[in-house]
């Protein structure tokens, strides 16, 4: 169990389905994407009839699992994005995420959901010469874009995170530091008490236009959306939609304030660095250090099970990694380790979007970074299932169709060669002070530069 989920008590769950069921909109999933959507349709139109199913309980996944960014990151970078779409529609994009962040914050406030949420930004540390390299150039492509992106000296970078070895970095102030658990589990609240009916441990088995089918009975609607994010491999005829890529986090017990003067993070600000393999961290609103990072294998034919989310090795080397960027923690044995699955679309591009004339929605393929795009997902779906044309159902994401993931054992080849490009290329970085050329190289051949 993550840090997360055991802070909140574990999880009691709700009752689950227990027969035949109609409704206006069945939701599958009871991650933040299911939630949110049943939130705002629930404001769009209180009389109609949401009903929301859960595999397991509500913030089982990702929700309840995540590092607790509510950040405007979107999947595909802004100059992926224009490529595609265009200039404005990258802007538009990337503004709608900004809001999302503060859309997050708005609604905790308004709900009451204590879900520690304080906008502190984002620092990403540059410790070598090519990641430095590689912060100039984020920054400078996102002044193209407008996204508000600042690049730091030395001293201004170890003034907000005080890791060894900095020689710079980034600072953009459009992330918020939550506790992911409280915030899901605080949304499912909210929404049954807006009158949504939340079923847990019912699995859908089978999604098809116009039904979902469970081992307790069939939930007949209208519309139907699919939120299962990481977990839709297990839905019949989706094995190949997503790449469920598990990313392992670690957690300190409460540290004392004269360490937290020496590693930094006083405003609250989530951290990374400019390596390859993504490494990610937060200080807590109780005074933890939560770390985490990708580097766990992809498993063949997309298998989701419950031990994958424990790597030992995996484990080893995020403290590895997190003592050496602050030695003053080498002593300090981690009190939580955990993992989950986050969904990989084959163009690294997330997606929301309605089938009209079938009755499926859909939204996912968030790469990590689904905390605040969630929220913008909800918001889209409600309007488009309601039928209101708006600034958020214009949006570039919305209709988008990935490709599927080449069938095993290319997809099983190519993840984890990817994966191994990415930890060679650090490697490669950390021994010779230069620019490796390996992660661009597995990038461009997945489709995620």
């Amino acid at each position: 169990m993550s840090h997360w989920l055991s802070d909140v008590g574990g999880l009691l769950p709700r009752p689950a389905l227990s027969g035949d069921l109609d409704v206006d909109v069945a939701i599958v999933g009871g991650g933040y994407t299911g939630l949110w959507t049943a939130y705002y349709l629930s404001q769009a139109d209180p009389a109609l009839r949401v009903a929301v199913l859960e595999a397991e309980v509500c913030g089982f996944g990702a929700s309840g699992r995540n590092g607790g960014w509510c950040s405007a990151l979107f999947p595909a970078s802004a100059s992926a994005v224009a490529r595609r779409y265009g200039r404005d529609a990258a802007v538009a994009l990337y503004a709608a995420m900004r809001e999302s962040v503060d859309e997050v914050g708005r609604v905790s406030t308004v709900e009451g959901i204590g879900c520690d949420f304080v906008k502190g930004g984002t620092v990403a540390l540059a410790r070598s010469a090519p990641q430095l390299e590689r912060a100039r150039a984020e920054v400078a492509e996102a002044a193209q874009y407008g996204l508000g992106l600042s690049l730091l000296s030395a001293g201004e970078a170890r003034s907000r995170c005080g890791a060894t070895g900095v020689r710079g970095g980034t600072y953009t102030p459009h992330c918020a530091r939550i506790h992911p658990a409280r915030l899901v589990r605080g949304l499912s609240t909210v929404v049954v008490g807006r009158g949504v009916a939340v079923y847990e441990r019912t699995r859908a088995l089978r999604i098809a236009p116009g039904r979902v089918i469970t081992a307790a009975g069939e939930v007949r609607a209208p519309v139907v959306v699919r939120a299962t994010e990481g977990y839709t491999p297990g839905l019949p005829g989706m094995r190949r939609a997503v790449a469920p890529v598990y990313s392992l986090m670690i957690a300190t017990p409460p540290l004392p304030e004269d360490m937290w003067e020496t590693i930094g993070l006083g405003g609250s600000e989530t951290f990374t660095d400019h390596r390859h393999l993504i490494v990610y961290g937060q200080r807590t609103g109780d005074g933890r250090l939560a770390f985490g990072g990708r580097g766990a294998p992809y498993h063949f034919g997309s298998r989701v099970r419950p031990e994958h989310d424990h790597e030992p090795r995996v484990f080893d080397e995020l403290r590895r990694v997190l003592t050496d960027l602050f030695p003053a923690l080498a002593g300090i044995e981690p009190t939580h380790r955990w993992g989950g699955p986050l969904g990989v679309p084959r163009d690294w591009t997330a997606s929301v979007g309605l089938d009209r004339s079938r009755g499926l929605a859909w939204a996912g393929g968030y790469v990590g970074d689904g905390v605040a795009t969630s929220n913008l997902a909800g918001r889209t779906l409600a309007d488009l299932i309601t039928g209101r044309a708006t600034d958020l159902t214009r949006l570039p994401w919305v209709g988008h169709r990935s490709p599927r993931w080449e069938p095993e054992p290319l997809r099983w080849l190519g993840v984890n060669a990817v994966l191994k490009a990415m930890t060679a290329a650090d490697a490669e970085e950390e021994r010779t002070g230069r620019a490796s050329r390996r992660a661009a190289l597995a990038g461009r051949v997945l489709g995620s530069s």
